[in-house]
């Protein structure tokens, strides 16, 4: 084996190093990649030799930063290298100990300083701290509110459905009211977690009357016949009279009738019907279709700027054929501004939230219940959709399952995009070619476009409230014309009237024959 020789010169560099270097024996021999045994024979030759490069003074002359250091740096070291740490510096490993116990006694022994004057400015700081540290708990509590709601909200199963009075089971009603109580050992407030599941405060506290869920007693409770209830044998004759050979085919409307013209009298007709269906008798006959009974839509109305929002996703063409950019777009039903939009790849509810949040923050109408009306997608029933929209304090309203017409506005918004001169009919060619063509069309709509139902008034002048005084002067405008030529008018003049308040799916009222 060739062992590598090192110069003189060499050996008094690194021990010269050594002794200006804070660091333990062993870990400067590592670091230099020098053996361990070696570097103790270099100071064994220059010490034997006269030539101590330690340079290492009587212990009893050292200062108190000198013993200071001495024990910061042999903190780390175990026996063995304190030994090492000890020789090399001249030292005991008994006086190093006493050194470090007496560095202890100072510092459990110094007495407290004197508190200092506090300045206006530390008193102002330290309210300031402690208003920050009370908005921090608030927030805490918030955010834990949210998340106890979020997870309440995947696992309960709504019970009441929109429906007073429904009986519940024990165990429905046991299992609902751990939920809320999980829900407020996390953080949420109990009327906020019966909210999320779909009863009130008061329903929980029925529930548990006497500290304990009980069951609903009301199948069990002993009930009196009223006095005008038919009998037994009045029943069966309504029943033997409907099955009869001469009333099989005609209905309790018709049968009721032909009875009272022989002067007979059973029943009512609502007594003949509600009997049919308690003997399951009563169902659709015949070759006509049955009647559907379709639910109303539910009616907002805009008196003014940001009440009522409209939203909806819509495709933007390609030049490929088969692939399309989606158009995210959010209206003011009151003024017909947009007040958001934004296009992406795909359609998702985290990128409906942020553009929610961000038109929301430009709006300035942070929990003020704006309704915000959409169709029944995916995005838009998305649990991020759902939570941004209950931080935001936005109020839900979708349209009717499979009807196309219940979100009038943004379809009408959608076709004024798309019927524009300027609309590219061959297709975007990129992501950043159709935003920069729907913002374009968005300050042209609500900067220049004159609305006809908003009587030729731009969105935006509506939504900042200046239609009132521009229509106020197209109508001293016309009056005067008209007194200045009144040969030239055979009719009123046109109507410049505000449109006043705008209603989503408005309730049809019948006129009076």
């Amino acid at each position: 084996m060739d062992y590598q020789r090192y110069s003189s010169q060499f050996k008094a560099a690194i021990l010269t190093k050594l002794s200006q270097s804070d660091l333990s024996v062993r870990q400067f021999a590592e670091q230099e990649g020098i053996n361990l045994s070696t570097l103790y024979s270099w100071q064994k030759q220059f010490n034997t030799s006269g030539l101590n490069v330690t340079k290492v003074s009587s212990s009893d002359k050292w200062s108190s930063e000198e013993k200071f250091a001495v024990v910061l740096e042999t903190a780390t070291l175990s026996a063995v290298e304190l030994s090492e740490y000890c020789r090399i510096k001249g030292l005991y490993s008994e006086q190093v100990k006493a050194w470090k116990q007496a560095c202890i006694a100072v510092n459990t022994t110094a007495k407290p300083t004197k508190r200092a004057k506090v300045t206006p400015e530390q008193k102002s700081d330290k309210k300031r701290i402690k208003e920050l540290e009370r908005e921090v708990r608030r927030k805490d509590k918030a955010l834990a509110e949210t998340a106890a709601l979020l997870v309440l909200g995947k696992k309960f199963r709504c019970l009441l459905e929109g429906q007073r009075g429904q009986l519940i089971s024990l165990t429905d009603r046991q299992n609902h009211a751990q939920l809320v109580s999980t829900a407020v050992a996390s953080g949420a407030r109990q009327d906020k977690a019966c909210e999320v599941i779909g009863f009130s405060t008061r329903t929980l506290q029925r529930w548990r009357i006497g500290g304990e869920v009980g069951a609903d007693k009301r199948p069990t409770a002993i009930r009196l016949e009223p006095g005008n209830k038919l009998s037994k044998a009045e029943r069966e004759a309504v029943i033997n009279v409907c099955n009869s050979e001469e009333f099989a085919s005609l209905p309790p409307s018709q049968i009721v009738p032909i009875l009272a013209d022989r002067g007979e009298y059973i029943a009512s007709e609502s007594s003949f019907y509600r009997i049919l269906h308690a003997e399951n008798m009563l169902h659709h006959r015949g070759k006509a279709k049955p009647r559907n009974i379709h639910k109303k839509p539910t009616s907002y109305t805009a008196n003014k700027a940001k009440e009522v929002w409209s939203w909806d996703i819509s495709y933007l063409p390609t030049t490929v054929i088969g692939k399309h950019y989606y158009l995210y777009m959010i209206e003011d039903i009151y003024s017909r501004k947009i007040v958001g939009w934004e296009v992406h790849y795909n359609e998702t509810g985290e990128q409906a939230a942020a553009l929610l949040e961000r038109s929301v923050w430009a709006e300035k109408c942070l929990k003020q219940d704006v309704v915000l009306h959409s169709d029944n997608g995916a995005p838009m029933k998305s649990l991020t959709m759902r939570a941004k929209m209950y931080d935001l304090g936005v109020v839900t309203s979708r349209s009717r399952p499979r009807v196309s017409n219940d979100n009038p506005y943004s379809e009408s918004l959608f076709r004024t995009v798309k019927y524009h001169p300027r609309w590219p009919s061959e297709g975007f060619k990129s992501l950043d070619e159709a935003r920069k063509w729907v913002k374009e069309f968005v300050y042209w709509y609500n900067n220049e476009h004159c609305h006809s139902r908003i009587k030729f008034v731009t969105p935006s002048q509506r939504h900042a409230g200046l239609d009132v005084e521009i229509l106020a002067k197209r109508k001293v405008l016309y009056q005067q014309k008209r007194n200045e030529h009144p040969e030239r008018w055979s009719k009123e003049e046109r109507n410049w009237q505000p449109i006043g308040a705008v209603e989503l799916n408005p309730e049809q009222h019948k006129e009076a024959a």
